[in-house]
């Protein structure tokens, strides 16, 4: 493309960022033909029916308004009547002092990508560049079939769950750094891969790396490379993780693992989106996405000195959350039928369904290895049992669980309405499944009230029909 048509919106002309972006936008490329206009003027020609004062230049090929969260109202209508105006064109927010809900509600609202100041740009060039990428008559039905393609893995029917799944299309369409949290086995690493496969990045590479199991005095070799010579034994040069994952994504597992002075690189990798192998007297550029997880409190990772604090900052603008499996009771029939018809087909086993009491026992073991467990729970059942039906002896779970640390954080009030909320869900879910999910006798069972016991349901956010066995 040899022209590129820019069109600059000031949803909040008190802002200097429209005045740093049209400098950054204009000094970054020959050809770029720059508009700049307000907000308002757009909003108010869409509303008159008439056409944008643009006189007779094209359409832009790209919309981008720099808007505030603290007035962010006025944003709100700017998607559409962008694309009233220009169709085809790609929207992007420069968003200051939005907060995470915000900037997803930017993207929900059809911004196919946001940037957050301070403005560089190392960081904006590459962002334009991407959405200009022709995406071709069929991208509607490419980008559909990617969304599930990108979320098939991803099983479960809970509300906390499908909070966090509908987040992941909107954060695939921006280009910003995430952090995926959740304990061991949860599903991150299949949340970070949905993120790279419903992303504009989807045909490059998708780099996964453990941090926790390098060999410290490894690590930075591993990332960054290192040129022929750099240290004893170096007799050939090595790319390193960051320039294999070029132009897709780098998802860090165990990020907390990383020694400190990997850190300190992986910040200013982040920052300038370029590097120096090891042994190198030049700096690399790569154009990568950084997608990373941890099952502990980054937080408290950063006061421990684990985790610098300004790598936390930079890498926790999109957090999602995978919440274990002991609080989505719901979805353990579902998962543990997703996952026996899976191995079912790969090993040709006969089995088809659970037995009443085998999903008794699947749904009331808490998990401590979450969804993996699960999995590998069901695949050992599934090579045991030669009938069609999974029963309860098949199951091989720990009893066990007398070890297991009691919760002791908070205060005496929190801990209390904690463990009251804890025992009403687990009592509702043990009467739904001794009643076969029938409300009425599960109510009789609690000696509850109809009415009661289905405003229980409705504070806990359990369905009554996922417990309805058909055998």
């Amino acid at each position: 493309m040899t022209l590129t048509n820019i069109l600059l919106l000031d949803a909040d002309p008190s802002t200097p960022n429209g005045d740093s972006l049209q400098d950054i936008l204009r000094a970054s490329r020959p050809g770029v033909e720059l508009r700049r206009a307000t907000a308002a003027s757009l909003l108010a020609s869409c509303d008159a029916g008439v056409s944008h004062d643009a006189g007779s230049l094209p359409k832009p090929d790209v919309v981008v308004a720099v808007v505030r969260g603290d007035s962010l109202a006025r944003a709100r209508a700017l998607p559409a009547a962008a694309r009233a105006f220009a169709p085809d064109a790609a929207l992007i927010a420069v968003a200051e002092g939005c907060g995470t809900d915000q900037l997803l509600e930017l993207l929900g609202l059809g911004f196919d990508d946001f940037i957050t100041p301070p403005l560089r740009a190392v960081e904006i060039v590459p962002r334009v560049c991407r959405l200009l990428r022709p995406q071709g008559e069929d991208y509607a039905l490419t980008r559909s079939l990617k969304e599930k393609l990108g979320l098939r893995q991803l099983v479960g029917e809970t509300r906390a769950f499908l909070e966090e799944v509908r987040k992941i299309p909107l954060v695939a369409r921006c280009d910003a750094n995430v952090i995926v949290t959740g304990e061991t086995g949860t599903g991150k690493e299949l949340c970070a891969r949905a993120v790279h496969y419903l992303s504009r990045r989807t045909r490059g590479p998708f780099v996964p790396v453990n941090c926790g199991a390098i060999p410290l005095e490894l690590v930075e070799n591993e990332l960054f490379g290192h040129e022929r010579g750099a240290f004893t034994g170096a007799s050939n040069a090595e790319a390193g993780l960051i320039r294999e994952a070029d132009g897709g994504t780098l998802f860090l597992d165990e990020v907390d693992c990383l020694p400190l002075s990997a850190q300190v690189k992986l910040l200013r990798f982040l920052q300038e989106k370029e590097y120096r192998p090891l042994g190198s007297s030049r700096t690399r550029k790569a154009d990568v996405r950084v997608v990373v997880a941890t099952n502990l409190d980054l937080a408290a990772a950063v006061k421990a000195g684990r985790l610098r604090q300004d790598l936390y900052y930079r890498l926790n603008v999109m957090p999602l959350h995978m919440p274990p499996l002991r609080e989505r009771r719901e979805d353990i029939p579902v998962l543990a039928r997703h996952f026996l018809a899976k191995y079912a087909a790969e090993f040709g086993r006969p089995a088809r369904d659970f037995s009443a009491d085998a999903v008794r026992e699947l749904t009331l073991y808490d998990w401590p290895g979450n969804v993996r467990e699960l999995e590998h729970v069901v695949e050992r059942a599934l090579v045991l049992c030669e009938r069609r039906v999974v029963a309860a002896r098949d199951l091989t779970l720990p009893r066990d669980d007398g070890d297991a640390p009691e919760e002791t954080e908070g205060s005496f009030k929190e801990m209390k309405a904690r463990l009251v909320e804890r025992f009403e869900k687990s009592y509702i879910l043990r009467a739904l499944l001794a009643c076969d999910g029938n409300i009425t006798q599960a109510a009789r069972l609690a000696c509850k009230n109809r009415r009661a016991f289905w405003q229980l349901l409705r504070k806990h956010d359990i369905d009554a029909h996922s417990f309805k066995h058909d055998s």
